[in-house]
């Protein structure tokens, strides 16, 4: 069932918001533990980021063009879990509701594309 508006999707992300975030909080408690301080906004990023870096790497080893050790599949799931993680970390730093956001963009997106195939002129048969 396709939803037109962002109302049907509010709440889609929240439980896994809410895991990602105590998630997080555990981190935060190791992070205290071992550095007398919670990672910074740009910390965050820069690991974000790393971990997008390791998915490209993942992606070449899936394709067979690049050796990493152990299975590039479940490395890749992994890693690609892992990004939603940091999707939700990062936006509730940032004040962000993902939840809306997300609902709000794939809206947006989709009423562009749907538009954009109508307009894709039909083979002559």
């Amino acid at each position: 069932m396709k939803e037109s508006t962002t109302t049907g999707h509010h709440g889609e992300l929240a439980a896994a918001k809410d895991r990602a975030l105590r998630v997080r909080a555990l981190y935060e408690r190791l992070e205290e533990h071992l550095n007398g301080k919670t990672w910074t906004l740009h910390e965050l990023v820069l690991g974000f980021g790393n971990d997008v870096g390791c998915i490209g790497r993942l992606l070449l080893a899936h394709e067979g063009t690049r050796a990493v050790p152990g299975d590039p599949t479940a490395e890749l799931e992994h890693k690609l879990a892992e990004s939603v993680w940091w999707s939700f970390v990062l936006a509730d730093r940032l004040g962000i509701d993902l939840d809306r956001a997300y609902g709000e963009t794939m809206s947006r997106i989709e009423r562009d594309l749907e538009r954009r195939v109508r307009e894709i002129p039909r083979a002559p048969v």
